[in-house]
């Protein structure tokens, strides 16, 4: 195995490793842990090149420092993504190879679910390192986040409808979900059960029917959904959808979902609050996994009550997000980073009260 260290600036940590035995081929991104070590999922993509998947884990490594002190966790942000196809090279080699990677950074960064990374893999990455969370129940550990994403992202949207309209009531209103997978597919059954008229779309266009039928709700196709008027449009698939070609097609009110880095560039913040759509930071809205992960380092191990609490603390940080952008004239998602890094400049004074 071979561990090579990336120079980044304003990273604390960023590594590759490969080795040829097992096929691995990844990254690690250590963003920042003035709050406690970095915490953030592992994925697994076939990135076409290695660059790509560079610009991915730098970003999501980055937003997790931000969601993870916005929602108070107690945590840094970090995150990793293995190069490959899932359906092709999943193998118990290649994540006990994980195992030691991780492992390799001594507790700084901590491991957990994400996109296309299961409980049954993290159980074999967890044979190499004890830096991983969101294992089973059975385990002692607080099993699957996406319900508790997909339940933060319902809280968020009730601060959303009050700021929209004064009253956070569901009924009625058309809410396009994208991506109906673990957390999109929750998000769906949930504002449905309030009164919401669900829209959905997948690039998976056979699930999308399917749950269609089942559910009764209407499905749109994925490559022309930003077409379709509604009043929040729910982005819960892969991130930077938010863009100069999508934009100006947008035909929703406001927009609340669980992908994470949903702006492509930080001025199409700018560009949502220019055309009057109140945007739910994504890493504020998305934070109920992180939140319901954090719960397991607390004394006395995983608690679901305390972390069905904390993550109603979701729509209180939303409401003062859209408070501080409203008054200031300021995006939203420029308020949201500000609150983000007001806490961890306030983490990063005790510290150094504490050694003075």
């Amino acid at each position: 195995m071979e561990i090579t260290t990336i120079h980044y600036d304003g990273y604390e940590k960023v590594v590759r490793c490969r080795d040829v035995k097992s096929g691995l081929h990844a990254l690690i991104a250590v963003h920042d842990t003035t709050l406690g070590p970095a915490l953030g999922g592992m994925r697994m993509l076939p990135y076409a090149r290695e660059d790509d998947a560079l610009f991915d884990v730098l970003r999501l490594a980055k937003g997790m420092t931000y969601k993870s002190a916005a929602a108070d966790t107690g945590l840094g942000g970090g995150k990793s993504v293995i190069i490959g196809d899932p359906k092709a090279l999943k193998s118990e080699a290649l994540f006990r190879a994980m195992g030691r990677f991780v492992d390799s950074l001594d507790g700084r960064y901590i491991t957990a679910e994400d996109m296309n990374i299961g409980i049954k893999d993290l159980e074999i990455v967890r044979k190499e390192t004890r830096w991983v969370t969101g294992l089973s129940r059975e385990s002692g550990s607080s099993g699957n986040p996406s319900p508790y994403t997909a339940l933060g992202c319902q809280h968020g949207m009730r601060a959303v409808l009050e700021e929209l309209d004064g009253v956070a009531d569901f009924r009625g209103k058309r809410i396009l979900i994208q991506g109906v997978g673990a957390v999109g597919g929750r998000l769906a059954e949930l504002v449905a059960a309030e009164g919401a008229r669900v829209i959905i779309c997948d690039i998976d266009e056979a699930k999308a029917d399917r749950l269609g039928k089942q559910h009764g709700w209407e499905v749109v196709t994925d490559a022309a959904h930003v077409d379709v008027p509604c009043d929040i449009y729910a982005p819960c698939a892969r991130g930077e959808g938010l863009h100069d070609g999508t934009i100006p097609r947008l035909k929703c009110r406001a927009i609340a979902g669980a992908a994470n880095n949903q702006l492509l560039e930080q001025r199409h913040g700018r560009d949502l609050k220019a055309r009057g759509i109140l945007y739910a930071p994504d890493f504020l809205i998305n934070a109920g996994g992180i939140i319901n992960v954090s719960i397991e380092m607390l004394p006395g191990g995983y608690d679901e009550q305390k972390s069905l609490k904390k993550i109603e603390s979701i729509h209180t940080n939303l409401r003062k997000v859209f408070e501080i952008a409203r008054v200031e004239g300021i995006p939203t998602h420029e308020a949201a980073v500000r609150l983000a890094e007001q806490r961890i400049a306030a983490g990063r004074a005790a510290k150094l009260a504490g050694k003075a």
